[in-house]
């Protein structure tokens, strides 16, 4: 059992905890939620003793084992699964304790110890930590490298299989689907509703919450409320509370009134398709879901295109993918799309099947390998991806960022857009490089919604946007006049915002006929045939005789050895163009910086060179990084070729 009773907790000025009481039974598996900077992560610290409060008593069952996702991943030379093993440090030093007994010619130590490891399931721990590996999106040839081999997103899902293979009690999970796709998500899911223990998970993915959790704490106005149920529930729970309080009548009214009018033209656009009655459905329920977060900051739209274009972009015989000196790395092929003003989709597909790639390559940022690609004359493309927060401009302001795209604009009138994503007051005047992942993400979005596009590209655009910034950005996009693609492990948002589903997958791209629950059991029947085909593949290479033409091996291992010398080459090169265009481009911007650039018009001539410079310098840094992309797939390619080939 885990207690607060009568809690304070103040982090610098700010109170986060005042008398606040909680109590959690064993076994339960609870969601914590609560508006970024609430204490969700502070009261993690407290359970785990690394802060105490500054009033009451936090009481925990005795004797339990705690499992929480390390905050710094080390040891980085470790082969991942080793790292994962390393997780379980009982079973580690029995095994040290097993060689030193070796050592010392200790037979009866040993045989201890071998009852020791068995009675700690040490003797299936390396396939269960290949399991969750492989869960979590890793093939089988990764499991051998080291942990350097791979980006933070990818160390992060190999620290999560560490914090899920640890023997625990209770495990503290906070946002463990961040840098997760579709798959591994759903993967995850299912692991935790079998996992025994007490769970309490931190998350901003309401379906998630909803398939995992039988219990919702509340972390509101310094206090912990405990709602039994999922997070679907507990929406439903708080709506009629809030329902109660006359103060916020009128404004929840308007609220239903204007999801009405939503579910009113949807219905009448809807056809028989699932996707289109399952949007209604969901449509349907967003009255109150609104009503549940009436006192949420976030309110806005993403404003259409005046002109659109039929059709608005088409692809036709198309193969995507990347270009490098070592050749093309083709990843989709025959690819034909044309897309529709209207038209909203949700992309469905492994992770690495190409659906960023087809992103990428719909708006132009990637070139087509073959193929052509066709835009419409009045195509205006909004395309938010991960990688735009880190080219924002950290030395500046939401407010500049918005007058460098239209100087001519009044002050109130960016101040009012701007305070639909958060950003009220003086946070508008905010310096970018202080801002938390979600506010930076807040502000990319931002800047789609201001250019008006009518076509939005979004690729995981939930990723570290709390529930009430996620709901803002549902209704937003339900209520977009414009052509929607959109990738997410955010099945609410699909599910609320598209019409179809596209699958990527097998290097095509086809509709999917079904929805999320038939992509689920495609997904399944795709993962057991692949552990089929794997089996037959290990049988059949066993039943064959011991090759002879080994020099032929290690020749062609050789050979592609020598190929990787001019990729790694290449990127380095493209890597050292990037450094220099990104602090040529923050010279430019410290200059673009100076308010009195926009007023002092005898300094026009001088703010369009300034303009001039940044746009080339941007276009120099972006060919730069697809050039390092290019080159780093390619070397990915190769290296896993050169380890099968070693491996053989």
């Amino acid at each position: 059992m885990i207690a607060l009773r009568q809690v304070a907790l103040q982090r610098g000025t700010q109170t986060l905890l005042d008398n606040a009481d909680l109590t959690l039974h064993s076994g339960i598996k609870a969601g914590i939620i609560g508006a970024n900077g609430a204490g969700k992560s502070s009261l993690f610290k407290l359970l785990l003793g690394e802060l105490g409060p500054d009033q009451g008593d936090v009481e925990m069952s005795g004797g339990q084992r705690i499992a929480h996702m390390a905050q710094e991943v080390d040891a980085l030379d470790r082969p991942i699964v080793e790292y994962v093993l390393d997780g379980d440090h009982a079973l580690r030093q029995a095994e040290a304790d097993l060689l030193a007994a070796r050592k010392t010619d200790n037979p009866h130590r040993e045989a201890e110890l071998h009852g020791l490891i068995e009675t700690l399931d040490g003797y299936t721990a390396e396939s269960r930590a290949a399991q969750l590996l492989v869960g979590l999106g890793f093939v089988q040839a990764d499991l051998e490298r080291p942990l350097s081999d791979f980006s933070g997103g990818w160390r992060m899902r190999v620290n999560l299989a560490r914090t899920l293979f640890m023997p625990s009690d209770l495990l503290l999970l906070d946002e463990p689907t961040n840098h997760l796709d579709l798959d591994a998500l759903l993967w995850l899911e299912q692991w935790l509703t079998r996992y025994p223990g007490t769970l309490l998970l931190i998350s901003h993915d309401r379906d998630f919450l909803d398939a995992v959790c039988d219990h919702i704490v509340h972390m509101h106005h310094q206090t912990l409320e405990l709602y039994r149920g999922n997070y679907s529930r507990f929406e439903r729970t708080r709506a009629e509370k809030l329902a109660l309080q006359q103060a916020e009548a009128a404004k929840q009214q308007a609220r239903r009134e204007e999801i009405e009018r939503f579910i009113t033209r949807f219905r009448a656009q809807a056809t028989k398709a699932k996707q289109a009655q399952s949007r209604v459905k969901m449509l349907e329920r967003m009255g109150d879901i609104a009503i549940a977060h009436t006192d949420s900051p976030f309110h806005f739209t993403f404003p259409a295109a005046d002109k659109t274009s039929h059709p608005l972009l088409v692809l036709d015989q198309a193969t995507l993918g990347y270009r490098s000196k070592a050749g093309d790395v083709a990843q989709l092929e025959k690819v034909n799309v044309t897309l529709l003003p209207g038209s909203r989709i949700g992309l469905l597909g492994p992770n690495g099947a190409g659906k960023s790639t087809l992103i990428k390559s719909l708006t132009g940022e990637l070139a087509l390998l073959e193929g052509k690609r066709v835009p419409g004359e009045h195509l205006a493309i909004g395309y938010f991806a991960q990688h735009q927060l880190e080219s924002l401009d950290v030395t500046t302001t939401p407010f500049m960022h918005v007058q460098r795209l239209s100087p001519t604009v009044s002050d109130q009138e960016i101040r009012n857009f701007l305070g639909g994503f958060g950003f009220k007051g003086d946070d508008a005047f905010g310096e970018v490089a202080t801002y938390s992942g979600g506010e930076k993400a807040r502000l990319a979005l931002a800047l789609v919604a201001w250019q008006k596009p009518n076509l939005l590209l979004l690729d995981e655009p939930t990723n570290h946007l709390d529930l009430e910034m996620r709901e803002a950005l549902t209704e937003a996009l339900a209520s977009f006049e414009g052509t929607v693609i959109l990738v997410s492990h955010d099945r609410h948002l699909l599910r609320a915002t598209v019409d179809e589903f596209w699958r990527v997958a097998d290097h095509r791209v086809e509709p999917f006929d079904g929805d999320l629950d038939d992509y689920r059991v495609w997904l399944k029947a795709r993962l057991e045939e692949s552990r089929r085909d794997a089996r037959s593949e290990k049988n059949e290479r066993q039943s064959l005789p011991p090759s002879g033409d080994r020099k032929a091996a290690r020749k062609a291992a050789a050979e592609l050895r020598e190929k990787l010398r001019p990729l790694k080459k290449e990127r380095d090169h493209a890597e050292k163009t990037m450094e220099k265009a990104q602090q040529a481009l923050e010279e430019v911007e410290a200059v673009l910086a100076d308010p009195t650039l926009y007023t002092d018009s005898a300094r026009k001539a001088e703010l369009t060179d300034a303009l001039a410079q940044q746009a080339t310098i941007k276009s120099r840094l972006n060919d730069a990084e697809q050039q390092w992309l290019a080159a780093e797939e390619a070397l990915e390619t190769m290296e896993a070729a050169l380890l099968a080939s070693e491996d053989a």
